[in-house]
């Protein structure tokens, strides 16, 4: 504090309304697709005030929130009453932690947890569009009310995923496709698929040169069919 010079009065103490700090590293990020602004307010919604109250934060504790659009905020818990927990944003920062490489994972629609596995994995190792195939050897068979809502569970995957890897966009989910209606509406770029029957002249990932953006085809348990590799 410093002292008031001769014949002048100290002035009202001054309302400390400066955003929070940046979060730091190990502080829980939270995916909210809303708009955000720095120094905002934010009431949480009901999944996302259960997350906190379950990680058993209390009043100033740091958060990171994002809303898919590119960048992320830090913030602070302000609230923390039970049924309602608040937040204030800092400052956006403009953080990106997208791969180079656009890659466009056709994956075969596998039974089980292994596609939620999968869909985690290609998501924290920065896969930019997913697009889930009906293989002719695909076990599961959905109906469209089963694809629906095997959509919003698949996506629920992709946004835990990114809390948890730190991306800040998340991978384009498209809808449930066929190999044959994929790969007529793909774009022209250099197409990767993994085959059981991939024989000893195969290229290396290593060797290939592959500069802005690439497709990888993986099949579901038992892989592709013969008509389906012929397809690609």
């Amino acid at each position: 504090h410093t002292p008031s010079s001769p014949g002048m009065t100290s002035s009202p103490p001054s309302i400390d309304d400066t955003p929070p700090p940046e979060a730091p590293v190990s502080a829980p990020r939270l995916y909210l697709p809303q708009v955000l602004r720095p120094g905002a307010l934010i009431d949480l919604p009901t999944a996302q005030a259960r997350h906190v109250q379950a990680l058993r934060l209390g009043q100033g504790d740091a958060l990171c929130l994002f809303n898919g659009e590119g960048g992320e905020y830090p913030a602070n818990l302000v609230n923390a009453e039970r049924g309602k927990q608040t937040v204030q944003l800092g400052t956006w920062l403009a953080i990106e932690r997208e791969s180079p490489l656009a890659i466009t994972l056709a994956l075969g629609i596998s039974a089980g947890d292994r596609m939620d596995f999968a869909l985690q994995k290609a998501t924290e190792l920065g896969v930019a569009r997913i697009v889930p195939i009906a293989a002719e050897r695909s076990v599961v068979r959905l109906s469209d009310e089963r694809a629906l809502k095997r959509m919003q569970h698949w996506q629920g995957i992709l946004v835990s995923a990114c809390e948890q890897c730190g991306r800040n966009r998340l991978p384009q989910l498209q809808a449930v496709s066929t190999l044959a209606a994929f790969l007529a509406n793909s774009p022209p770029s250099p197409r990767l698929m993994l085959a059981l029957q991939a024989g000893p002249d195969a290229p290396r990932l290593r060797d290939l040169q592959l500069q802005q953006q690439a497709s990888l085809l993986i099949g579901p348990e038992g892989g592709y069919s013969e008509r389906e590799l012929a397809l690609a």
